[in-house]
């Protein structure tokens, strides 16, 4: 069974190394550094400078925009399947969970949205997915609306400290989580 590690900065390297990831996606502000943990493949590492905002025009800050969104469509569309993919933003709350439900349902079109939400809501009471991402996702997706509203249906996730990585598998058609 595949995978998609939701990491927050801070734990990247581990959480690489200890899923044996080879594949990134990182979602910073623009012109932020870090250290790519040398198991990440850099030709397979995706950095996208983006602020963590639900809308275009705050100053300085960059939105999510749909350039963005197809880049993480086509990154996961790429990507083997065979090791874990590590998707992170500062805190691994927002936009790295809302990047690792387009990549889920780019690389298995068939999921149910409710029931993606649903297994993210279980793996992770912390994520709040960045509402920007999930309905650029929706739309060049397909998904007519329905990622949107389940995943308002789940709601914002609980108050978190950035320091809860999870893993949101890939599972085969019909499978749902125990």
């Amino acid at each position: 069974m595949s995978a998609i590690v939701v990491s927050p900065l801070a734990r990247i390297a581990e959480m690489a190394v200890r899923h044996k990831a080879r594949e990134m996606i990182s979602l910073l502000a623009e012109g932020q550094d870090f250290h790519r943990p040398g198991v990440i493949d850099p030709a397979r590492h995706l950095k996208l400078g983006v602020n963590d905002i639900a809308f275009a025009g705050t100053g300085d800050l960059v939105a999510p925009q749909e350039v963005h969104v197809l880049q993480i469509i086509d990154f996961a569309r790429n990507w083997d399947q065979a090791a874990p993919l590590v998707v992170h933003c500062w805190m691994g709350v927002s936009r790295s969970p809302a990047a690792a439900l387009v990549a889920s349902l780019a690389v298995r079109p068939d999921d149910d949205e409710m029931e993606l939400a649903a297994r993210l809501r279980q793996v992770s009471p912390y994520a709040t997915p960045n509402a920007r991402i999930v309905e650029i996702g929706d739309r060049l997706l397909g998904r007519g609306g329905r990622l949107v509203a389940a995943v308002k249906a789940i709601g914002r996730g609980a108050d978190a400290d950035g320091n809860a990585p999870f893993v949101l598998p890939l599972l085969p058609a019909g499978e749902r989580l125990p």
